[in-house]
């Protein structure tokens, strides 16, 4: 009974974690193809180029928009044949998260989620363009995000030694 109400009191103590997905939209597409027709009688040998960025603001105390842009540009040879630029966006209520917990939430968890969505837009959009489909692969957004944080860990100490120097 007593280890009853330690637990009890333990999880009333703990600050509760909510994670919700409020919405998701397309915030901005571009689709261009600047050689024209002339695309269409060079052999199709492409060279894929991925850009993948992520932008976060707060909207509300618990509410944050998540912009996913992706940008790919395909060239054959020395000429770009189309490029395509998705927004994809999402609102979420994260609650009872701080500090790196939260960074990690908006920058693995909520873009994983708009991944899909952005990749399909770009599927679409490509097909639509007249081009063969473009299926992306999956992105490990907790691998590029404790590769950004390395990065960041090793910039401030550089910038700190040359303090200290």
């Amino acid at each position: 009974m007593a280890e009853e109400l330690n637990g009890a009191a333990a999880n009333a103590e703990a600050p509760k974690v909510q994670f919700a997905m409020q919405r998701i939209y397309l915030k901005d597409l571009s689709f261009e193809t600047p050689m024209g027709v002339e695309v269409f009688k060079k052999q199709w040998k492409p060279q894929v180029n991925q850009e993948l960025n992520t932008k976060t603001v707060k909207i509300d105390e618990d509410l944050y928009e998540v912009a996913l842009t992706l940008t790919i540009t395909v060239k054959l040879e020395e000429e770009t044949a189309f490029l395509v630029e998705v927004k994809q966006a999402g609102l979420f209520g994260i609650k009872g998260l701080e500090g790196q917990q939260l960074a990690q939430a908006l920058n693995t968890a909520c873009p994983q989620i708009l991944f899909p969505y952005a990749r399909e837009v770009i599927d679409n959009t490509v097909v639509k363009g007249s081009f063969p489909a473009l299926m992306l692969p999956p992105v490990n957004f907790d691998a590029l995000f404790a590769t950004a944080l390395n990065q960041a860990q090793k910039q401030a100490e550089g910038t700190q030694a040359q303090a200290d120097a």
